[in-house]
């Protein structure tokens, strides 16, 4: 392991524990996944309103759809380092450690969004076309708390775009700044969807350009993280991201042709 370097201006950098309330600790990636959750659900809500669904309703279904989402995205996580897993599974849990992969949340919940938005009779493209801007609001959200905690982060590089960042073992080095880039990217998709909503013609077809958009980036920022050094990971999680891409593309192709 290379030497431990602590940059006196990265001192929020590397914190598990953003602060103590009452004397318990409170985990920097939990309290930024909270808040996350929390901002998506009010902006989902505000964009489903607009779209005519019932906003209550709206959030009643994502915070219900935010467990199944919750257990696949850690399962997807532990998939991607199962050998440390492997080692110590009481970990696998272990939440404070941060950890958790947006394409196992986004399969799970996607398909059990079926029977839960039909007994909410929530139409499921619109439905999803206002999650979307849930989710891009609590991926912009959760990625700095990736960045405190380590998790999630870049590999190493000499290049000029280093920054000084820990993993989650405490190592610190030049690293690409990973979950900024996909912070960006998020905010830059979300921009397009604030955009691009007014002029598209038919439900499903804002989710299906954030996900290919979402998908792009991915392909684009996945060599750059710690995990492509894993190859299954890396490929496994180009491969979700080609295959978001191309339904995504197939979505809006098969709408606008009709």
């Amino acid at each position: 392991m290379s030497e431990v370097v602590r940059p006196h201006a990265s001192r929020w950098l590397g914190r598990r524990a953003l602060c103590r309330v009452g004397g318990v600790e409170v985990s920097s990636y939990v309290a930024m996944l909270y808040l996350g959750c929390v901002a998506g659900v009010f902006v989902g809500a505000a964009a489903g309103a607009a779209s005519g669904l019932d906003p209550s309703r709206f959030a009643l279904a994502t915070i219900l759809l935010l467990i199944p989402a919750f257990a696949g995205a850690r399962l997807w996580f532990v998939l991607e380092h199962l050998e440390s897993y492997r080692r110590a599974p009481a970990r696998i849990w272990r939440r404070r450690e941060g950890g958790s992969a947006l394409y196992g949340g986004l399969a799970v919940s996607f398909v059990v969004s079926v029977p839960v938005l039909a007994i909410a009779d929530l139409p499921f493209w619109a439905f999803w076309d206002a999650a979307s801007f849930t989710m891009l609001t609590g991926l912009i959200f959760t990625r700095f708390g990736c960045l405190a905690n380590g998790c999630c982060t870049g590999r190493p590089t000499g290049g000029p775009l280093g920054v000084w960042l820990p993993d989650v073992e405490g190592d610190w080095r030049r690293r690409y700044p990973t979950p900024l880039l996909e912070a960006a990217w998020a905010a830059l998709v979300l921009v397009w969807a604030l955009v691009a909503r007014p002029g598209l013609p038919f439900a499903g077809a804002l989710f299906a350009g954030v996900v290919a958009l979402y998908g792009v980036g991915r392909l684009v920022l996945e060599p750059t993280r710690e995990s492509a050094a894993r190859p299954r990971a890396l490929r496994a999680n180009l491969a979700f991201s080609a295959a978001l891409v191309v339904a995504g593309c197939a979505v809006l192709a098969v709408g606008f042709a009709t």
